[in-house]
């Protein structure tokens, strides 16, 4: 499993990844980070709703009621066209790491 230090710069980028492709909820989107990443990474509740709140705070989602799960009403999760460019943004500085990391990693 991956440590959550690891990660922890990446959260963001992971979960704008997934609501490009469609909204989503946190349950829903811990379980497709579990999924993907063949349970090598596991996000915590809280790191996931803190980068919740942070990213709405930034404009890069938003939020809004959806369907009802047990009698409480389910929030969703929408990529706004400001978090769309965010996300790319991430996406280019990605790869700028892998290359600097790689660097150090692959010669040994």
């Amino acid at each position: 499993m991956i440590s959550s230090d690891v990660m922890r710069g990446y959260n963001d980028t992971i979960i704008l990844a997934i609501l490009a492709h469609e909204d989503s909820y946190g349950y829903e989107i811990s379980k497709r980070v579990e999924d993907e990443s063949d349970g090598k990474y596991i996000i915590k509740e809280t790191t996931l709703y803190s980068a919740f709140a942070r990213l709405e705070k930034n404009g890069y989602i938003m939020s809004y009621s959806g369907s009802e799960t047990n009698g409480r009403a389910r929030t969703y999760y929408r990529i706004t066209p400001t978090g769309r460019n965010y996300y790319q943004e991430k996406c280019h500085e990605w790869e700028l790491t892998k290359e600097v990391i790689n660097k150090f990693t692959l010669e040994v």
